[in-house]
């Protein structure tokens, strides 16, 4: 079975039973494509395994401490950011490939925390005590409420508004819409739409991304020479959506397949 085929069988479990682990490997498969996630599954169990103690400060120490696993400030938008594999290996990443590498972690070793989608700035929040965060970014920080608003007012600026709202949990689904949502961002900048259609391909997979985004994946297409598959796309698009938008990217399916003549 293809990566793109495991990771939307992986999507069809129930939200909670889903292995956020592995579905972000095959995430990572896409650019490494001889990458074996069960062998780097078995990376994450030694690391399980190493750790002094099953409790989240000895977590954190662990990881963050002793292992060194950092934020990267220097080189943000590098793909390989992005990728569970390189996070482990090169023990850099960003907020949200850091929290899923912790949680995968803690759920070995009995240490239940939950991704925190606050904007701009993924954390984690310990479910034994929902007043303690904890920044994988900025080194493990624990953080309570108030330091929760600075980081966010640190990202988007002193007047933000913020709200409780974006300190709840979020499931897996939400986890790797917005892993791959960071690595649209990076291949857009980059021109790189080979990439960027096998990202957008994922997104299409997930429950509760707009349809509209199915038009995205059939621009990369088109724009990498595959007008066929860019048709195909719109067509799906106008059929779901139907009406007045249904009919125009039904005439946008009829002008790409134009130019295979």
């Amino acid at each position: 079975m293809q990566a793109t085929e495991q990771f939307a069988d992986l999507l069809r479990r129930p939200e909670e039973e889903l292995p956020l682990d592995r579905a972000a490997l095959l995430i990572a498969v896409h650019a490494y494509p001889d990458l074996d996630v069960d062998a780097e599954l078995a990376v994450i169990d030694r690391i399980a395994e190493r750790c002094f103690a099953p409790t989240l400060d000895a977590l954190v120490r662990y990881l963050f401490v002793d292992l060194a696993f950092r934020g990267n400030r220097t080189a943000y938008y590098d793909p390989r950011n992005s990728y569970l594999n390189d996070v482990i290996h090169r023990r850099r990443g960003i907020p949200i490939t850091l929290s899923v590498l912790t949680m995968a972690v803690g759920r070995r070793l009995g240490v239940p925390l939950a991704g925190v989608g606050m904007p701009g700035h993924f954390l984690l929040r310990d479910r034994v005590d929902p007043t303690v965060f904890v920044d994988p970014f900025a080194g493990g920080a624990f953080l309570d409420r108030a330091g929760c608003e600075r980081a966010f007012r640190a990202v988007h600026g002193p007047d933000a508004v913020f709200d409780d709202a974006f300190l709840e949990p979020v499931g897996p689904f939400t986890v790797l819409a917005r892993m791959l949502a960071n690595l649209r961002v990076v291949f857009t900048a980059r021109g790189d739409h080979a990439a960027l259609v096998w990202v957008l391909r994922l997104r299409t997979l997930l429950p509760g991304v707009p349809t509209e985004e199915r038009a995205e994946l059939a621009a990369a297409l088109a724009a990498s020479g595959d007008f066929r598959g860019a048709a195909r796309e719109l067509d799906i698009t106008a059929e779901r959506l139907g009406g007045g938008i249904g009919e125009e990217y039904a005439r946008r399916a009829v002008l790409l397949r134009a130019r295979l003549n």
